[in-house]
């Protein structure tokens, strides 16, 4: 997802969630790809991602 995408869903200011996510990506947890002047973001760590999944599965399984 593209910051404005995050900000929109999350109801936060686009410079919020970027600087949040300059701190994951520093963590290694989100990497970023970028295509024009957009930059996507994605879940880089396994043990993260199955915890995301994790979590919807049970909030679906209600």
């Amino acid at each position: 997802m593209c910051v404005c995408d995050i900000a929109n869903v999350l109801g936060m200011s686009k410079s919020s969630i970027s600087h949040q996510l300059g701190t994951l990506r520093r963590m290694s947890i989100v990497k970023c790809r970028r295509q024009g002047k957009e930059v996507y973001y994605t879940i880089d760590d396994d043990h993260v991602k199955g915890l995301f999944e994790l979590g919807i599965e049970h909030i679906e399984h209600k």
